[in-house]
């Protein structure tokens, strides 16, 4: 046998016995199983949990499970409280659901943040909720960041009149949150925060004229069939919806699960890019055969992000630096960040 022929053998061998010991390991760790709080049902947002959870399963052969529980074992604005007193593992929250429970994070929710793409989103969150004070905010509900939700731009979608014109939106109630709502009621329109799984019911009692979904959403929760218009281009902004997990129970896991659970976020993103990508393909075609799409000029949205972004931000800085949160420091990170991710 030659030389080489030696060492490929031994090479071949050594790699066979790591592989072994490697599943060995894995198959004779503790199993795990964690439950996550989602509302809703499947969709293309929550293709990013189910990404790492099949991640999290591929990578130690089914020894840690993560059921993903649509529905959600808690109220969508009670994840954050289920996560601190231990009902569940995981969970996702929206931070405008309740914006005086995680201060520090209302930066995310900004109206026109220069966010050009998803890509730019996934780098952005991932500064930011890595960001001192954020972990600090966040680990008072027993809480620590694992994935960022990585939404879409919100449009709206509704009944009634088209609003052709900025000045049609005075009046008009809206389901939006966040400095979303801020920029839509400095149009004159009268902002509510509902949860997504009530929309359809309050559209259809009219108890709301539009709502401000990212697309994918409007399908998921079959909005078209009770609306008349959509917007294409508003591109209002979008919201911070991050996975969070409970740190007591992170701090179980072994430094090992630990790894595999904070990397399967990254194929989470993956899936959930892909995911959204397809969808739009498919629904945005649907609404335009069955519904008036509303595109506004550019001066038009120009005038718009003239008083529903900077004077927004500057308000958000002055109200959240009051409470103590480092508001202009988080706003320069996400501006930095976008710039960066931008180029």
């Amino acid at each position: 046998m030659s030389f080489y022929l030696q060492n490929k053998s031994a090479l071949v061998a050594a790699t066979a016995t790591a592989v072994m010991f490697a599943m060995t390991s894995l198959a004779a760790a503790e199993s795990v199983k964690w439950n996550l709080s989602v509302w809703g049902k499947s969709r293309a947002s929550t293709r990013n949990i189910e990404g790492l959870a099949a991640e999290v399963a591929k990578k130690t052969g089914d020894q840690f499970k993560i059921k993903i529980h649509y529905g959600g074992l808690s109220k969508p604005k009670e994840n954050l409280d289920g996560i601190k007193i231990g009902a569940f593992q995981m969970a996702v929250m929206c931070n405008f659901y309740h914006p005086g429970k995680t201060p520090t994070m209302g930066g995310l929710d900004l109206p026109f943040l220069p966010i050009s793409h998803l890509g730019v989103r996934q780098a952005v969150e991932e500064a930011y909720y890595k960001h001192p004070a954020v972990i600090k905010d966040l680990a008072r509900w027993g809480a620590m960041f694992v994935m960022g939700g990585g939404l879409q731009q919100y449009e709206f979608m509704g009944s009634g009149k088209p609003p052709l014109a900025l000045s049609d939106w005075k009046g008009r109630r809206v389901r939006i949150g966040g400095g979303m709502a801020k920029a839509m009621a400095l149009l004159g329109s009268v902002p509510t925060t509902v949860p997504s799984p009530e929309v359809y019911q309050m559209m259809e009692r009219g108890a709301v004229d539009a709502v401000g979904f990212p697309y994918y959403a409007f399908a998921a929760f079959k909005l078209p069939a009770i609306s008349k218009w959509f917007t294409g281009n508003m591109a209002l902004g979008t919201v911070g919806c991050p996975t969070m997990a409970n740190i007591k129970a992170f701090n179980k896991l072994s430094k090992e699960y630990q790894d595999i659970l904070m990397n399967a976020r990254f194929a989470g993103y993956k899936f959930s890019r892909a995911s959204f990508e397809a969808a739009d393909k498919k629904v945005v075609p649907g609404f335009r055969k069955v519904l008036q799409e509303i595109r506004y000029d550019d001066a038009t949205m120009a005038e718009f992000r003239k008083i529903g972004a900077r004077p927004i931000w500057d308000n958000w800085v002055k109200e959240a630096t009051a409470k103590g949160v480092p508001a202009q420091e988080l706003l320069d990170l996400i501006l930095a960040t976008a710039k960066k991710a931008n180029n």
